[in-house]
């Protein structure tokens, strides 16, 4: 490696580190094995720390949805958002908060299914009425969510009236960051647009109501575009997860050529 290359790569992972601290092991290998290649990567997930409109603290609890998600499961990744967001100013409350935000995701398995079951069972002939009159324990469970959560979608219907103790369940749990967590409801919002918007998830029922909540909270569309640039990196862990293999592959190659 000449000393050019010596410098590049040495100027790269400086402009890496001051943006998203010291390189991991997958950067490292991609930043050896293709230095005009990280080079984008880092212009393209850096974009939105070098120029977006979020404080820190936010930016990196965005991160920290979207690597935590049960769609995404990123155990190292969180790991890192968690000491880079307590790092820039969050307290473990907010931290706690923000998963505890995201754990709310498992909940879409319902807004996704409970749709598909009641078109099912009006085509076998035993259909769900959703114009009849709420019962009065139903009235009070819609009551509840709209006002710990503030708002109603009207996808919670078929949800409410196919089993109204879970839904209520759901409510209990899922108000509970509304009632007790510290981060202002916009920023929740921020949220949960994050891991709707993931690459392994892409929920857009849930996402289109969340981007209307955070509107209605204050956001502006250069905050929320940016929780979409942040949330755009994860396609980068496809290095962590496979370059590794490459690395052994080729010394494994050497070596038997070499024998």
């Amino acid at each position: 490696m000449s000393a050019t290359d010596t410098d590049r790569r040495a100027e790269l992972r400086a402009a890496w580190t001051e943006v998203h601290g010291p390189p991991n092991a997958a950067a490292e290998q991609l930043l050896e094995q293709s230095p005009s290649y990280f080079a984008r990567v880092l212009d393209f997930t850096a974009h939105a720390w070098r120029r977006g409109p979020l404080p820190p603290k936010v930016k990196a609890l965005i991160l920290l949805a979207v690597d935590s998600a049960a769609s995404h499961r990123n155990g190292p990744g969180a790991a890192d958002d968690v000491r880079r967001a307590l790092a820039l100013g969050a307290t473990p409350a907010e931290v706690l908060e923000v998963l505890e935000l995201t754990s709310t995701m498992g909940i879409h398995a319902a807004n996704t299914g409970v749709p598909i079951l009641l078109e099912e069972l009006a085509k076998a002939g035993r259909p769900v009425d959703l114009d009849a009159p709420l019962t009065p324990r139903q009235e009070e469970i819609k009551a509840e969510f709209t006002r710990k959560r503030g708002y109603w979608n009207d996808f919670w219907d078929g949800f409410l009236r196919l089993d109204a103790e879970f839904f209520a369940a759901y409510t209990a749990m899922s108000a509970h960051p509304w009632e007790h967590g510290p981060l202002e409801p916009k920023v929740k919002e921020l949220v949960y647009c994050a891991f709707d918007a993931s690459a392994t998830h892409m929920f857009a029922p849930g996402l289109r109501q969340h981007v209307a909540n955070a509107l209605r909270y204050g956001a502006t569309a250069e905050e929320i575009m940016e929780v979409f640039e942040l949330a755009s990196g994860i396609g980068v862990g496809s290095f962590a997860l496979a370059l590794p293999a490459l690395r052994e592959a080729v010394a494994e190659a050497a070596g038997e050529e070499r024998g």
